[in-house]
């Protein structure tokens, strides 16, 4: 175990009500006043307080470990409430961070909370997993995940008590150990950009991070005791709808550029760049008009004018048939997955609006259209959430 907790002569003293608080737990064996004063004098950091984030971090500060570091920077939107349940209704709008530690300090008192209102980059990382013992990271992207997993192992491999989410399936671990892979020796490269889905474009089942956020928080109390087998060298893969648990064995890779015999990556490096993900372009402004990547953009504003003044204008929507029957504005519904096949169905001398959730799906799709001979292509900066903000709050937002 790579903790600092090993010195039963340098652990903190419990209080009478701290006794009282923990008393369960002092009760079992395996944990004992010794284990519980590990737990006092333990700091784990935890990435995120989101989905995963919100339940680690509540049955962490419950189980009395005495410093948490939050790294976050968002802010508690609306959506967000049917799975991180450490934000409530009247939090939207405010910063996670803030949220957060309001309800941990609330849950347990004795908590030390250190806010890192930032985010996670190769700049920050070492200066702030520096003075923990553990790190849980609760991230729902790529390029941080790798960000963790190497910070992690470059600190002189501190344990990285790690899970994610998408859909129905989670999926856990403990990497960066001295003895055990790394999350490279899992995933040696990212997935091409956009062949997941984050779980604002693929959903996910509410219950699901609180799943795996509790497996996250049983590691790291684990790891903290010394008891029992943490997930080293082990994949734990969770299928809800199946109610199944499937166990992969890892092995160490000792060609890992990371954490193997001869590590050819020994700083932090450029993490967007090596999960492929392009700096956006800048748009241009054309004649008044913004134009991204080749395509002009208009507003939601600007195209409710339009509509209401009858320009001959055709809107296609490129979401999905579930995002439809959640909101629409009536428009011809072609997938974005479907475009290539079925872009023979649109006029192409007739002005084509494109539109998404957000944006990003109708822009590629307006670009392939552009490639392919269309000549009057725009993309609704924004998306139906842009309409439902600027035009017409009685569509729905999800």
């Amino acid at each position: 175990m790579a903790t600092t907790l090993e010195d039963p002569v340098a652990l903190p003293e419990l209080s009478n009500n701290e006794i009282a608080r923990y008393s369960r737990h002092l009760i079992l064996p395996e944990v004992g006043m010794e284990g519980q004063q590990k737990l006092k004098a333990a700091k784990v950091l935890c990435v995120g307080t989101g989905g995963l984030g919100a339940p680690l971090t509540y049955y962490l500060a419950a189980a009395g470990v005495g410093t948490l570091g939050l790294v976050d920077f968002d802010v508690v939107d609306e959506s967000n409430l049917q799975r991180q349940i450490i934000h409530s209704t009247a939090d939207v709008g405010r910063p996670k961070i803030e949220s957060a530690a309001e309800k941990l300090k609330a849950l347990n008192p004795h908590l030390n909370i250190v806010k890192h209102e930032t985010m996670l980059t190769s700049e920050n990382a070492m200066e702030i997993i520096k003075d923990y013992d553990i790190v849980a990271d609760g991230t729902d992207n790529f390029p941080t995940r790798y960000l963790v997993n190497d910070a992690c192992v470059m600190s002189g491999n501190k344990p990285n008590a790690y899970a994610s989410i998408f859909r129905f399936e989670g999926q856990a671990s403990v990497f960066a150990t001295e003895d055990g892979p790394c999350y490279r020796c899992l995933y040696p490269e990212p997935p091409p950009p956009g062949l997941v889905p984050s779980c604002a474009e693929g959903g996910v089942l509410g219950i699901l991070p609180g799943l795996l956020g509790v497996i996250q928080a049983t590691e790291v109390i684990k790891l903290i005791l010394g008891k029992g087998d943490p997930l080293i060298g082990r994949l734990l893969l969770v299928d809800s709808l199946g109610m199944k648990f499937r166990e992969l064995k890892l092995r160490k890779n000792p060609d890992c550029p990371v954490c193997g015999t001869h590590p050819t990556v020994t700083k932090l490096i450029d993490y967007q760049q090596f999960c492929g993900i392009a700096p956006e372009p800048k748009p241009a402004d054309v004649n008044g008009t913004v134009v991204q990547n080749g395509i002009p953009q208009i507003s939601a504003v600007e195209l409710k004018k339009r509509l209401d003044n009858k320009d001959d204008i055709f809107v296609l929507d490129v979401r999905e048939q579930y995002e439809y029957q959640i909101a629409n504005l009536g428009a011809k519904l072609i997938p974005l997955g479907e475009v290539p096949a079925r872009f023979g169905e649109l006029d192409k001398e007739r002005e084509i609006v494109v539109h998404c959730k957000m944006g990003g799906r109708s822009q590629k799709a307006a670009e392939f259209l552009a490639q392919n001979g269309f000549k009057k292509i725009w993309n609704l900066t924004g998306g139906i959430t842009a309409w439902s903000n600027d035009v017409d709050p009685t569509v729905p937002k999800y």
